[in-house]
């Protein structure tokens, strides 16, 4: 009987030591990080441990006082925690005013627990240093009228104040940024802005203010939007076409000449826009122009700015994709110069747009010339209006000799039409600035 009973406790602390081996302590990860909160800020925490959680607990901690904001309670499993094998664990919750009614502006911690769901619960805390911004921010925008042409631009001003760490204007999907009025204090702001061309007419722009927990106002203006017609055309591809630019930008693809030509021309056409558009971030914060963009002289326009195109091999369409430049052409290797004062932010081959430079004008206000046989310039040059930066040619997706001109606004780009015209630029642009440079 003694026997039995020692064996039999042998086997319980055998098995307890073999469960409690098998335990695991999960552990906590924030992504991102929250470093700011406001009236109910969204929380995501990760919890990983093969065998699930048992508990989770989330506090506010702020001069010794703490506030519970959210707990998670799941059936215990002691025994049979070795069959669960569970994935990570995905916890959102918020945490802010409207969960701890007495918190205050100021420092606070966020304190999360986790225990696991195994033989022994071990349990793990992680602890998140916060700032509590508590006011929110307000706007008072211009009351000027604002006529808007469909893939043009336009500029509104507008002052921020509260509690604000980002401002601007907000046009369908797309944000642009706000910069400090010349000259003014940091929170009387302007905002440059595109109305693309593919925007629905009836789209709404506003401007709007936002605060480090998210929290975010809007801000309306007096505005009239112009329909633009833009032209549709096919566009015949050859054999021989195909040829000369698919083995130009991919000379090591795999596949039919037109199966290649179809991924430069929609995967490779939206890569290098985007890389375009990321440009946006090497501006300087005052304008660089001056006075209108000078069209190529002597050029001839061969296609226009949102051009929808539809491409056709052997009597059938095969894409459609939309042209967001001008295609100028004079002669073969004719000399390109700069169309306004600027700062080479990019003199490289680019994909589809071949040899390309791009030049920042202040203010996220940028040129783009595709499509050259030579570069003369480098990153970082300044270069002054009608300067030559080089020869236009056909690398690239370009079937002969030409220039492929456009402009862009904090990413999005924009008929340049409006920029070569110097009374627009002053009655848009500058006398709103406070400038007639």
């Amino acid at each position: 009987m003694k026997l039995t009973l020692a064996i039999v406790v042998v086997l319980l602390v055998a098995a307890a030591v073999v469960l409690a081996a098998l335990s695991a302590t999960p552990a906590i990860t924030m992504d991102p990080v929250v470093k700011v909160i406001g009236a109910s800020t969204p929380v995501k925490v990760e919890v990983t441990g093969p065998y699930g959680l048992r508990r989770f607990s989330a506090v506010l901690e702020q001069s010794g006082a703490r506030y519970p904001v959210f707990e998670l309670h799941n059936p215990a499993h002691r025994l049979l925690f070795m069959r669960l094998h569970e994935p990570a664990h995905t916890i959102s919750f918020a945490a802010g005013k409207q969960q701890a009614p007495a918190l205050k502006a100021g420092k606070a911690t966020l304190i999360v627990e986790a225990q696991s769901n195994d033989f022994l619960g071990r349990a793990i805390s992680a602890t998140f240093d916060l700032d509590v911004v508590l006011e929110p921010p307000r706007l008072a925008v211009d009351e000027a009228q604002h006529y808007i042409n469909q893939g043009g631009s336009e500029l509104v001003t507008f002052t921020v104040s509260g509690d604000w760490s980002e401002a601007g204007v907000k046009v369908g999907t797309c944000t642009f940024r706000s910069f400090p009025m010349p000259g003014r204090p940091k929170n009387e702001r302007f905002s440059l802005f595109g109305f693309s061309w593919d925007l629905p007419v009836d789209t709404v722009p506003h401007v709007y203010a936002r605060n480090a927990a998210g929290t975010e106002v809007t801000g309306r203006f007096w505005f009239k939007i112009f329909p633009k017609p833009f032209r549709t055309r096919d566009l015949e591809i050859t054999d021989a076409f195909l040829d000369k630019v698919v083995n130009q930008i991919d000379p090591a693809g795999s596949g039919d000449l037109l199966t290649r030509f179809l991924r430069i021309n929609r995967d490779l056409r939206k890569q290098n826009n985007q890389a375009l558009a990321d440009l946006r971030l090497k501006t300087e914060e005052r304008v660089l122009w001056n006075g209108p963009f000078s069209q190529l002289a002597n050029s001839q326009v061969e296609a226009h700015f949102a051009d929808v195109r539809s491409y056709v091999y052997k009597g059938k369409k095969v894409d459609q994709q939309v042209h967001l430049g001008y295609d100028l052409a004079v002669t073969a290797h004719v000399p390109v110069v700069a169309a306004n004062d600027g700062r080479v932010v990019w003199a490289s081959d680019l994909g589809i747009y071949g040899n390309c430079i791009v030049l920042d004008h202040g203010y996220a206000l940028q040129s783009i010339y595709g499509h050259l046989s030579a570069i003369d310039v480098k990153v970082g040059d300044i270069v002054k209006k009608g300067q030559a930066m080089g020869h236009s040619g056909s690398t690239g997706l370009a079937g002969g000799d030409h220039l492929h001109f456009s402009m862009q606004v904090d990413g999005v780009q924009i008929n340049p039409v409006e920029w070569f015209d110097a009374h627009w630029i002053h009655d848009r642009i500058l006398s709103k600035l406070g400038s007639d440079k």
